[in-house]
């Protein structure tokens, strides 16, 4: 298990200046700034995945001497196009007596074309931290990606900083999906595009090809060993009284728990634990002995289908009379 631990002070102790506006007792970290300077940090979690359609977020700073001018724009361009929502936040961000982040608008709304998004300084300042939010778009999946930040400042000098490059998953993640016993309990790991898909028992018996795609069924009985169960289609009647599966539900997908596992990701808990791609390639399927588990809220659930080609992480969120709430995260193989 990939279990990864970071600390976000080595980082902030490489900023050389303070964020915010241009006051004369601005005091500086590092050596005194001459001309136009930046550094860059990246603010979103430093060792977890990144996962297609979800953010990469940076934190932008630059600055030049008051005397010999002010910043004009900011750029960064990736080496693939950011998905829709890919952005830099017109505020620069300082933090207040209350030790919550306070915005101070300071550019305009920034414009993305291509693979470049670019932001205008419309307050004359000298000293500005833009976030950059990139949305990792599906042509990164399973590849690296690189930014290049760049700032331009009213006397014409420039300055830029590389960051990267980032490994993208492979994975798909899926958050906070609802089951309900008996009817929206059909669980799926086939689709493209999506860790995971529930169907109901309605949808599945107007569907006679959905049920060959069902990977596990969820089931609730407050009066049975496996209360909130999850059950493949080799589940011996005698584990799961009362369940009734679909016709044509064949899958004998492979399952072991993993009560002690709590992703970051999938939890929102303070967890430094990560299942990664690597995981879910490397998980050893002999331990998997049983084809009816009982869950509890915050256990987990490796899986792989029956035959082979996905393997998934599911996580338990909460627990409810007759209904989970799962979060997975899911690699084809």
């Amino acid at each position: 298990m990939n279990i990864k631990k970071y600390n976000y002070f080595t980082l902030l102790l490489s900023i050389s200046f303070i964020l915010g506006a241009c006051d004369d007792d601005i005091k500086l970290i590092g050596d005194p700034v001459t001309k136009l300077s930046n550094e860059c940090i990246k603010r979103s979690l430093p060792v977890a995945p990144n996962l297609v359609g979800y953010d990469i977020e940076f934190a932008y700073a630059m600055a030049i001497p008051k005397e010999l001018g002010k910043l004009e724009s900011a750029q960064v361009t990736a080496s693939f196009g950011g998905a829709q929502g890919t952005y830099f936040d017109p505020n620069s961000y300082a933090t207040n007596n209350a030790g919550l982040d306070a915005p101070v608008l300071v550019a305009n709304e920034s414009v993305t074309s291509g693979n470049t998004t670019s932001a205008s300084f419309l307050k004359d300042t000298c000293a500005a931290t833009l976030r950059y939010y990139y949305i990792i778009p599906e042509e990164a999946r399973g590849k690296e990606v690189s930014f290049t930040f760049s700032v331009k400042a009213s006397n014409g000098q420039t300055a830029e900083y590389k960051m990267g490059p980032y490994a993208i998953s492979k994975m798909d993640m899926t958050l906070r999906k609802a089951l309900t016993s008996g009817d929206k309990c059909y669980i799926s790991f086939r689709n493209e595009g999506e860790a995971c898909s529930i169907y109901s028992a309605e949808e599945v018996a107007a569907n006679s090809s959905l049920a060959s795609r069902i990977d596990l069924v969820y089931a609730y009985n407050s009066s049975a060993d496996l209360t909130h169960g999850f059950f493949a289609a080799d589940s011996p009647e005698a584990y799961r009284p009362g369940v009734t599966f679909p016709s044509g539900f064949s899958n004998n997908t492979k399952m072991v728990k993993a009560y002690n596992l709590r992703d970051r990701q999938l939890s929102d808990l303070n967890s430094s634990q990560h299942v990664d791609d690597a995981d879910l390639r490397q998980m050893d399927y002999s331990k998997a002995t049983s084809s009816a588990i009982k869950m509890v809220a915050e256990g987990g659930l490796w899986i792989e289908t029956a035959d082979g080609q996905y393997r998934a992480f599911i996580f338990i969120n909460a627990t409810a009379t007759n209904t989970v709430t799962i979060s997975v995260k899911r690699y084809k193989m």
